[in-house]
């Protein structure tokens, strides 16, 4: 149990970037070019007109851009994917085509997607990056994933007894729809929200509305948000996410060609190349149980250690969660991890830049500790172990530390 501690010391720093790819997960961006001339709308008037969009089909192309401000992010999660891709149901060196490991590319760098759905049942996903190809289809009861490089094939039913069983299918962990992603942003804004209209734009031919949503609050590291809503069909074609620390938006991404038409029925079929591995999806999980000793090492523990950490709905491992300090934008998650701030010298060396480049030292009334950072996301984890983790400055972090002190 001391080795797993440990070893999820390092973690938490790597765990940052998780929770922020699941924060930008809400928000790909707005790329305006030209200002057509649309008739007046409200705030609320345009948030009505995407509650009441149904747009069921659509295909197109979708590029995203993720810049989470940390120079040797790149290398970290290429090592960290890698080592998951090489779990032990394949062996070192060959890959797979399970998404979990696979769409955890799109947390940085720029990637090209097309993408095609057909209502609720029916969707599919290709990530183009060069000369590999990586397809996710969802088809009714079946999900299929193909991973080019490796050739190999992922294969799990994704039915309602999955869901009861175990959650969310695997055919519900396809990226959503810009409109369900919209409405996210949208449920979460409350009296700590500024939402305007701010002008008009055109996206991928159309034209299109520029919801803009803002924090109230002081502290948030978010900046605005920035929704580009078809003015035809209300459905959200863009998204953007700014931070407060300027530059690069964390995340540039949305269509750039787009067809609200029916896709081909034969889009979504789904036949194993010539001489591909396929694994289904209940063994891969299970050998990767298995497998895991075998490797040592913090990224293939991610998950279990996230649960260590009782990250709770953040890392999905713990079901009663942390404390959350604050509400709205400037909500603060903290625990007790139970380890102290990992130092740099003793962390494995594939972690040591990664480190360098992320963490700041900080003091305060509660000690001393860590500040990891990213543009979005920021990790205080203090010496005697405890962690505070949100969307805010460094600065909030330390006051929400000096406060649960001041409070004991």
């Amino acid at each position: 149990m001391a080795a797993q501690r440990k070893a999820s010391r390092y973690v938490v720093p790597v765990a940052v970037a998780g929770i922020a790819a699941a924060t930008i997960g809400l928000v790909p961006a707005l790329a305006a070019s030209g200002d057509p001339d649309l008739p007046e709308i409200t705030a609320q008037q345009l948030i009505e007109k995407i509650a009441a969009s149904d747009t069921q089909t659509l295909s197109g192309t979708f590029k995203i851009s993720t810049d989470l401000g940390l120079p040797a992010l790149d290398g970290l999660l290429g090592g960290i994917a890698d080592g998951m891709a090489s779990g032990g149901a394949s062996g070192a060196g060959e890959g797979t085509a399970d998404p979990s490991a696979q769409l955890g590319k799109l947390v940085a760098g720029t990637h090209t997607l097309k993408v095609a759905a057909d209502g609720p049942e029916r969707q599919k996903l290709t990530l183009l990056d060069g000369k590999e190809q990586y397809s996710l289809v969802h088809d009714g009861d079946d999900v299929w994933a193909y991973d080019s490089r490796s050739n190999t094939v992922f294969h799990e039913k994704g039915g309602a007894g999955a869901e009861e069983e175990g959650g969310q299918a695997a055919g519900k962990e396809l990226p959503a729809s810009p409109k369900e992603l919209a409405d996210e942003v949208l449920k979460a804004a409350g009296d700590t929200t500024s939402i305007t209209v701010g002008g008009t734009a055109n996206v991928a031919g159309r034209d299109a509305y520029r919801l803009v949503v803002e924090p109230k609050q002081q502290g948030s590291t978010v900046d605005s948000i920035t929704i580009a809503v078809d003015a035809a069909t209300g459905t959200p074609l863009k998204f953007t996410l700014d931070s407060t620390s300027g530059g690069k938006p964390v995340v540039d991404a949305g269509f750039t060609k787009v067809d609200f038409g029916r896709p081909a029925a034969s889009e979504f079929d789904f036949t194993v190349p010539k001489g591909a591995k396929v694994t289904e999806g209940d063994r891969l999980e299970k050998e990767l149980g298995e497998g895991r000793g075998d490797h040592g090492k913090a990224p293939e523990d991610l998950e279990k250690a996230l649960g260590d950490f009782g990250l709770g709905g953040l890392g999905g491992a713990d079901a009663n969660g942390p404390e959350i300090i604050g509400e709205g934008w400037t909500a603060i998650a903290a625990f007790d991890s139970g380890a102290p701030a990992p130092k740099t010298e003793e962390a494995p060396k594939e972690f040591q830049g990664f480190l360098d480049s992320l963490g700041d030292e900080v003091s305060g009334k509660f000690g001393s500790g860590t500040v990891f950072k990213t543009k979005i996301v920021n990790a205080l984890m203090t010496d005697d172990g405890k962690v505070y983790v949100g969307a805010v400055t460094p600065q909030a972090l330390v006051a929400a530390a000096d406060a649960a002190v001041s409070a004991k």
